[in-house]
């Protein structure tokens, strides 16, 4: 007897006609589901740009490779975070009703740094003896207003031309010229300024002084054996400019103003550096971070405070690594450089510090090279244990506000307390297994396949499916960079990238450094140590999630506006629910955005900036 839906109701088979009903509505929903592309009903704007490529998109890491910290700013996205919004339901025209207005500081408001620029905070410090005027002091609340652009800003010169020339109106700063003429630091030429490569200790160019270095010590194989370097109280970072053709990457600082604008001049160069003092706080690097250290006359008192300045260096030096210390009581013989020497033979003596070379050259000018112990034996027979071993308790504290200890950090270690050994050599380093990698019996396989996703993702995705001008990218920012695959993706590229490991998150630096690359830590919620507009490109990997729940995006919005450059980029990778928070914010900004693959949010900054009036 054939079936039809009277004989079905006649026979009361109840049952089977709601399991039939309920397959019917199925099949519908998956058939409508299926024939439409969620990019169809997407509203566009007149400068807006949607994709409709397919590029592959490489698959998300294993939830393994994710943040362990329960409050951890995690990489990836959570699964349990809602997934309810999808680019169909994104218009990314809305902008958020924002009136904004220029800092209100005069003329020094083009050069406006929130955290080192709180002039009240400022007058309120009880001492300045120990640079605490340098030190971070940040408003509250956070302010919302836009850094104007100097008079005849223009995109600045393109790598590697850049390296020796940039335009005047872009750092108008003529007083670094004249205090320095003497020395070759930089020379206003027309519309440029121009750097020679001199410098305080250079007297016969920065070149001919790297060459010096390593006629005296052979050991320092640069770009081999040494890769990553500090360099304090860097001037206008000549010597990192110069050693990058060497396969060496280095991080110059030096204060605010103690030179005007001399890492202001460093970032319009395009070599990398950022704005810190080693004042009463840790500096914002890792144990063991750097293979050498180096200060020409960086104006540092080493032996000050009882030593706690050069027993800050010794605990972001790695352990074998050097520091090269080239300043007028290395060789010359004045009554006070006589003293001042003598309290740094006292001060390296307690601290296991070998002299390997002492030197001067055909000018007159002298360095001392230091190497930093890679074993316990010799902290283990002296006979008075001053300077201390840290606590162990102590060693794997993040430095973020934290004070300088009168204390010899602690070797690294694995869990079993044997001595972590040198990273291999460059490049190798970028690829191998980092000694400081976690233990984990999964650790490495992780470390490989994030390695693998970002090296497809920059591939497939970055450099070739977005409406980016990577010919116009030098400085780069990566604000939340995990193992550091992203930069490691593009180490090809002619840039270099600022890795920020940010302070609620798992803290990954220590292996960002032994893979060869640079980073800080930071905390978004506040302003960064830069000045204005002095990256071409900022890269977010789902940061935002968790940051908005400690501060507004809003705020963080802002200071991304006053770091990165007119034409520059914002690259975000998040949630759809992050996206459609943020787009109308950066749309307030007079921001063009751009959205790809319905997770890859553009930002292009402009030009524009508020009317006075």
């Amino acid at each position: 007897m054939p079936i039809s839906v009277p004989n079905l109701f006649k026979e009361r088979k109840y049952p089977f006609l709601f399991a039939l009903s309920i397959f019917l509505i199925s099949f519908a929903i998956l058939f409508l589901t299926n024939s439409f592309s969620p990019f169809l009903s997407l509203p566009l704007s007149s400068d807006l740009h949607v994709s409709q490529s397919q590029p592959p998109t490489p698959p998300p890491p294993p939830p393994s490779l994710r943040s362990r910290s329960p409050n951890a700013t995690v990489r990836f996205p959570p699964e349990s975070r809602s997934r309810n919004v999808v680019a169909s339901e994104v218009d990314l025209s809305v902008s958020l009703n924002v009136q904004w207005g220029n800092c209100k500081l005069g003329a020094a408001a083009v050069d406006y740094i929130p955290c080192l620029d709180n002039w009240k905070a400022i007058k309120e410090l009880k001492s300045r003896k120990h640079m605490e005027h340098r030190e971070r002091h940040c408003p509250s609340p956070s302010p919302r207003c836009l850094v104007p652009l100097p008079s005849g800003y223009k995109a600045p010169v393109q790598w590697p031309k850049s390296r020796d020339m940039i335009w005047y109106d872009n750092v108008p700063h003529p007083k670094l010229v004249e205090y320095k003429k003497e020395q070759n630091w930089v020379r206003k030429s027309g519309d440029y300024f121009v750097f020679p490569g001199g410098g305080t200790q250079f007297k016969n160019g920065v070149t001919s002084y790297i060459d010096f270095i390593k006629k005296t010590l052979p050991a320092i194989q640069w770009g081999k054996h040494i890769r990553v370097i500090l360099d304090v109280g860097c001037g206008v970072a000549s010597f990192g400019g110069f050693l990058l053709d060497k396969g060496v990457i280095t991080m110059s600082f030096a204060p605010k103003d103690e030179h005007e604008a001399q890492i202001q001049f460093a970032l319009e160069r395009g070599i990398p550096a950022i704005l810190s003092v080693i004042g009463t706080q840790k500096l914002t690097f890792p144990d063991n971070a750097y293979d050498l250290i180096h200060c020409a006359r960086c104006r540092v008192h080493w032996d000050g405070d009882g030593g706690k300045p050069l027993l800050e260096l010794n605990r972001i030096l790695r352990p074998g690594g050097y520091f090269i210390w080239s300043a007028t009581p290395v060789y010359r013989d004045d009554e006070r450089d006589r003293n001042v020497w003598k309290s740094m033979v006292a001060l390296t003596t307690s601290m296991c510090w070998k002299v390997v070379a002492k030197t001067v050259d055909s000018t007159g000018i002298g360095l001392v090279i230091y190497q930093k112990p890679a074993s316990y034996s010799c902290y283990e027979q002296r006979k008075e244990k001053s300077p201390p071993l840290c606590d162990q308790k102590n060693n794997q504290n993040i430095s973020w506000y934290e004070p300088l200890s009168y204390c010899l950090s602690r070797l690294p270690a694995d869990n079993m307390d044997n001595l972590l050994s040198w990273p291999k050599p460059w490049p190798r380093r970028l690829s191998s297994k980092p000694p400081s990698l976690p233990s984990e019996p999964d650790a490495k396989d992780i470390f490989n396949e994030d390695s693998k996703h970002w090296a497809t993702l920059v591939s497939d995705v970055y450099l070739d499916g977005l409406a980016i001008n990577w010919a116009s990218i030098r400085n780069v920012m990566d604000m939340n960079a995990g193992y550091g695959g992203f930069a490691a993706a593009l180490i090809e590229q002619p840039l270099w990238v600022m890795n920020v490991v940010p302070i609620d998150a798992q803290d990954t630096l220590p292996v960002i450094f032994d893979r060869g690359l640079i980073g800080v830590y930071h905390d978004w919620c506040e302003s960064f140590n830069t000045y204005p507009r002095t990256y071409d490109i900022l890269h977010s990997s789902f940061l935002f999630g968790n940051l908005k729940e400690r501060c507004d995006i809003i705020d963080v919005a802002v200071e991304m506006d006053r770091i990165l450059r007119p034409g520059g980029y914002l690259l975000v990778q998040d949630t759809m629910e992050i996206i459609k928070e943020l787009n109308p914010v950066l749309r307030s900004l007079h921001w063009s955005t751009s959205l790809y693959e319905g997770q890859f949010l553009v930002g292009k900054k402009g030009s524009w900036r508020p009317s006075d009036d």
